[in-house]
C-alpha cells in the first residue's frame, strides 16, 4: 500500500507554496483533488519558458509541481459550486489553501464552517505572514519574504549585497513545512479522531533555516558577516579557484585542514600562528585563501576533487544545473523520473526524494489538464450527466 493511501486532499492552492506541499502528499499516495477556477485554472499553468505549453495551460511551472493530482474546476463564487465543495469536504481528510487571510471566510468555507460538517478534517492555510498579526493582510511573494526574513541581508559579499537566493526558497520551504504539519496532524487524528486548523506562514517557515547564523546573533551577540561563498563556521571552507574553474572545499575539521595543507605542499602553514587553529584561520581567511589558490591553480578541478576526497577532505566541483541534473548519483537515486504526457511528450519531473523501504512512493501520473477529472469526481458524488451539463451552463464548474 501507499503511505497515504485512502487520504483525500482538497487542494485549493495555486502557483508554488501550496502546490509544492500537496505534491508531496500526492507522491506519498494521497488522492489530491486540485480545485481550480473554471476559466484558466492555476496561474502556474500560464508560467514558464515554453509559450506553446503556456497556451495549452500546461506551463513548465505547473508541470513541475502537480504530478499525481486530479483537476476539478469549481467557481467558488457560485452557490452550486460551494455545495459541491462542502459535499467533498464531508468525505475528505485535508483541505489546503493559500489565499490571503479572510478569502475562504468570504466564500463561506472557513475552518469553523467546514469543521462543523466534518470534525475530522485537517485544514491547512498557507500565507505569507500567517492568519493573524500586524502584517497578516499584506500581499507576499517569495522575494518579499526573502527580504523581510533577513536572508537577502546575509547573502553575497561586500560587492554584491543584498542578494536573493536563485530559486523561490521561501515558497518551497513553506510548502515543505505545510506538508510536514499536515502529516503530524494526520498522526494526531489517528490517536484522537479530531481534525484541526494549521496556520503556516512563509516567514515563519524560512527563518529557522538560518538557525546557526541566528544563534550567533541571539545567543552570541555576533552580527552575521558577508562571506560570499565562504563557510562562516570554518576555514578553509568555501569556494576556491583552480586552473580551469572553481572547487568547493570543506576542511571543517582540524585533521582535514592539516591533510589539505600537506597535499598542497603547504605544510609550513600548519604551524603559522595565523592558521594553526580554527578560530585563527577564520579571522585570517583573506590571507589564507590566496595561498591555497596559488597551489590549486596548478591543476584542474577534477584532479583536486579526486585527490581530496580520497583523503577524506570533502570537496566537489561546482556544476551547472544541467550537469547536476544529469550526474550519475542523481540517476542512481532516481531523483528524476520520466513520464509521458499526451500531446506534450516525455517529461522529466522530480520524484519523491525520501526512499521508503516498506511503502515506496513515486511519481505515477502526469500533471492534469484543466478540469480533466471534473466528470469523474462529480459522478462519484452522484451527479448525473444531465446535472453536470446544467452546472457547466450555469458557470458553476
Amino acid at each position: 500500500m501507499k503511505l497515504l493511501e485512502g487520504i483525500r486532499v482538497l487542494d485549493l492552492t495555486m502557483v508554488l507554496s501550496g502546490p509544492f506541499a500537496t505534491l508531496h502528499l500526492a507522491l506519498l499516495g494521497a488522492e489530491v483533488i486540485k480545485i481550480e477556477p473554471p476559466d484558466a485554472g492555476d496561474l502556474a499553468r500560464r508560467l514558464g519558458n515554453v509559450q506553446e505549453l503556456n497556451d495549452k495551460l500546461m506551463g513548465t511551472s505547473f508541470l513541475a509541481q502537480n504530478a499525481n493530482k486530479k483537476s476539478l474546476t469549481l467557481n467558488l463564487k457560485h452557490p452550486d459550486a460551494l455545495e459541491i465543495f462542502k459535499k467533498l469536504a464531508k468525505i475528505s481528510d485535508v483541505v489546503v489553501e493559500n489565499f490571503r487571510p479572510g478569502v475562504m471566510d468570504r466564500f463561506g468555507l472557513s475552518y469553523k464552517s467546514i469543521s462543523a460538517i466534518n470534525p475530522r478534517l485537517i485544514y491547512c492555510a498557507i500565507s505569507g505572514f500567517g492568519q493573524t498579526g500586524p502584517d497578516a493582510m499584506k500581499p507576499a511573494y517569495d522575494q518579499i519574504i526573502q527580504g523581510l526574513s533577513g536572508i537577502m541581508a546575509i547573502n553575497g559579499d561586500e560587492r554584491l549585497n543584498p542578494l536573493r537566493c536563485g530559486f523561490p526558497v521561501c515558497d518551497t520551504v513553506g510548502g515543505l513545512n505545510a506538508a510536514f504539519a499536515i502529516l503530524a496532524a494526520l498522526f494526531h487524528r489517528e490517536k484522537t479522531g479530531l481534525g484541526q486548523f494549521i496556520d503556516i506562514a512563509l516567514i515563519d517557515s524560512i527563518m529557522p533555516l538560518m538557525g546557526w547564523v541566528a544563534a550567533n546573533l541571539l545567543i552570541g551577540n555576533q552580527q552575521p558577516s558577508l562571506l560570499g561563498n565562504d563557510n562562516f563556521t570554518a576555514a578553509p571552507s568555501g569556494t576556491f579557484a583552480t586552473r580551469d574553474g572553481h572547487i568547493n572545499i570543506a576542511a571543517n575539521k582540524q585533521e582535514q585542514w592539516e591533510s589539505l595543507a600537506d597535499l598542497l605542499n603547504l605544510a609550513e602553514l600548519k604551524e603559522d600562528p595565523r592558521f594553526r587553529q580554527r578560530d585563527a584561520r577564520k579571522k585570517n581567511r583573506k590571507a589564507l585563501t590566496p595561498l591555497i589558490e596559488a597551489k590549486l591553480k596548478e591543476h584542474e578541478t577534477a584532479y583536486w576533487v579526486r585527490l581530496f576526497n580520497s583523503r577524506s577532505i570533502p570537496s566537489g566541483a561546482i556544476l551547472s544545473l544541467e550537469q547536476a541534473l544529469n550526474q550519475e548519483q542523481v540517476r542512481h537515486r532516481e531523483t528524476l523520473k520520466t513520464i509521458h504526457a499526451e500531446n506534450i511528450g516525455d517529461l522529466k519531473l522530480f520524484n519523491l526524494s525520501a526512499k521508503f523501504e516498506k511503502t515506496p512512493a513515486s511519481l505515477e501520473a502526469t500533471p492534469p489538464r484543466l478540469s480533466e477529472h471534473t466528470n469523474e469526481i462529480l459522478s462519484g458524488l452522484g451527479y448525473t450527466g444531465e446535472q453536470l451539463a446544467e452546472l457547466r451552463n450555469a458557470g458553476a464548474i
